[in-house]
Order: structure tokens, then sequence, then C-alpha cells
């Protein structure tokens, strides 16, 4: 068995900003309205016609890590892409990454597990490289969310926290037996999958609205649905219980923790868990106030800017941690 460890980190996000104010022109809403619920101060939105898409905003992300790990773009050989917003019903966005990265013809998979998506897909890599069968995993979490939000006073609920952006990372074969992914452990709950749910299928190109004109404009099938206080109560519990069960595995505790780098779900969750954990704040990296929720994106992009603003160094034990629709949940312990 070999080691596996993140070699390479990049992120991107639109340059368009959306502050809380920009928001309440749009919608009943008010800044500390989505402050006191959220953490959220502003977040991330493609412009329509300024060629940013899921599968762009990946690729984009996917050059800086590439680059950042030392390795050439040929070098890598597996692709895997955590979304719930792809560009296209199918395919998925992992061989638009290879095409248009121009990799040669390696695998490419795609993961739907939303807020979790990218702690799955980092499972699945570390697997891939400890097994032998790749050397060079590309993972990447992106989302464009701006294009399906109810952006009315009916969908403010929803439609005040998410953002877009993407992050990657370069999973690769480390020799030393210490450093590295030390393991990752996941869970699923369909029971109450239907709490934080888009039930109608694929935007691919089209805009929300466009979609409403063609069907009934009442049909909130089509628009995400969140039971907020619902999903909240579940968070808090699941993020602890899936990392004391990563910490436990490696005979670990809460105390060796140097930086814990939760899902950008709602500011909340984090402090709770930051609490309960007894962690100070040079502890816990949250942006969630700057960019909202990202989904699959939020953790790349957070441990990504952890990461460069120095907060993560050799040596440290980093956690991953996230929850979200399905219900999924998972952990992930890294000795950096």
């Amino acid at each position: 068995m070999f080691n596996s460890k993140i070699s390479g980190l990049g992120y991107y996000v639109p340059e368009n900003v959306v502050t809380n104010d920009d928001l309440s022109k749009i919608m009943d809403t008010n800044d500390a309205w989505i402050q006191e619920r959220t953490g959220i101060k502003e977040r991330r939105h493609v412009v329509q016609g300024d060629g940013d898409t899921t599968t762009t905003m990946g690729v984009k992300a996917a050059k800086i890590a590439i680059e950042r790990s030392g390795i050439d773009k040929d070098d890598v050989d597996f692709i895997i892409f955590a979304t719930l917003s792809p560009d296209y019903y199918f395919p998925g966005p992992g061989v638009l990454v290879q095409r248009d990265l121009g990799i040669k013809t390696v695998g490419a998979l795609d993961v739907r597990n939303q807020c979790s998506g990218f702690v799955y897909a980092l499972s699945v890599a570390d697997q891939y490289v400890k097994t032998g069968m790749y050397k060079n995993v590309l993972v990447i979490g992106s989302e464009l969310h701006s294009h399906g939000l109810d952006m009315t006073t009916r969908g403010r609920g929803v439609s005040v926290i998410f953002g877009d952006g993407a992050g990657a990372a370069i999973v690769c074969r480390e020799e030393s037996s210490d450093k590295g992914i030390l393991s990752t452990h996941l869970h699923s709950e369909g029971e109450h999958a239907e709490e934080l749910a888009l039930i109608a299928p694929g935007m691919g190109k089209r805009w929300v609205t466009d979609i409403l004109k063609d069907n009934d404009p009442e049909d909130a099938s089509y628009l995400p649905h969140m039971n907020g206080q619902f999903v909240f109560k579940n968070a808090v519990v699941r993020f602890s219980e899936v990392i004391i069960e990563g910490l436990k595995a490696n005979n670990l505790e809460a105390k060796d923790i140097d930086m814990l780098v939760p899902h950008q779900a709602n500011l909340r969750i984090s402090q709770f868990i930051q609490k309960k954990f007894g962690l100070g704040d040079d502890q816990v990296f949250n942006n969630i106030m700057n960019y909202g929720n990202t989904t699959a994106a939020s953790i790349p992009i957070a441990l990504t800017e952890a990461w460069e603003q120095g907060k993560i160094k050799s040596g440290d034990l980093v956690v991953l941690a996230a929850f979200g629709s399905g219900f999924t949940w998972g952990s992930v312990i890294i000795r950096w």
C-alpha cells in the first residue's frame, strides 16, 4: 500500500461580487437578516455571457493546482469531478475537463454528492492512489448555483446562501509513511433526501426563469428546497460524529487538530462545532462570509485559502468535514 497526499491546490471564483445589500434590492431581505442566520456578507455569481460554467471554473482551478503540484497535465492519470450543477444533464463535467485541459484519454469520474461531494471525491482518489492504481489524481469541486436560484422573496431562504466557484487538488503518491491522507469516513441517510433537494431535472445552459416560462410558474420542484432548521439540527450532530470517528480511527483527540476546514454551509454550524470541540479561532477556517455556500467547491476553496495564508504547515493535523443533501456526510484526516 502506498500513501497519498495533496501536492497542489487551486481555486477560482467569478469576479462579480453580490452583496447582501444587492439582494435586498430584488427581494425582501436585508444585510442584518442574512448575516444573523448564515454569517454571509457576500458571494460570487457568474454573469450571463461571461463564459463561466461549472466546467470552465473547474478547469481554471485545476490549472492552478496542477502548476503548484509540480507535475505536468499529462502526468494526471485520473480525474474526479464533484458537482450538483453540471453544464449538461449528461455527459458530466469530468470528461469536459479532460478535453479542455488537453489531457490524454484518462478515466474521468463524476461525483454527485452535493455538499459532501469533495470529501467523497477525495476519498475515492485516496483509495486509487493507495492501492497503486493511479499516481496523480485531479480532484475538482465546482458549482454554478446562480443560474438555478429563485432570486425573489419566495426563494430568499435558499437563494441568499449559495454562491458560485471552484476548487481543485492534486492527490499523488507519497513515499513517506507518516504524512498524507490518514483516513476518510463516509456516511449517508437517504431517509431525509427530500429535506434538501432540487426535484426537477437538470439546468444545463438554461436559466431557471426560462424553464419556468415553459412550465407552471408555481411549480417549485424546479427550485432548490431546504428545510433549514431540520438540516441544521442534523448537520451539527453528523459533523461531530464523523469528526470523532476520524480522530478515533487514528488514535487522535480534538486537541490534536491544528486546522479544521468544515464545509461552508452556515457560519453558525461551524461555530457550534468549534465550541463543541474546544477549538480556538486559529484552529478553524471559515470563508463563508466572502463566498457563501459553494457546495462541492466550498472545502477546496477554503482549504486552498487556508494554505495560501500560511495557516496550514507541514506536519499539521488537518481535518476536513462536510454534511449536506442526501443526507450525506464525511470526514478526511490529513497529516500535512
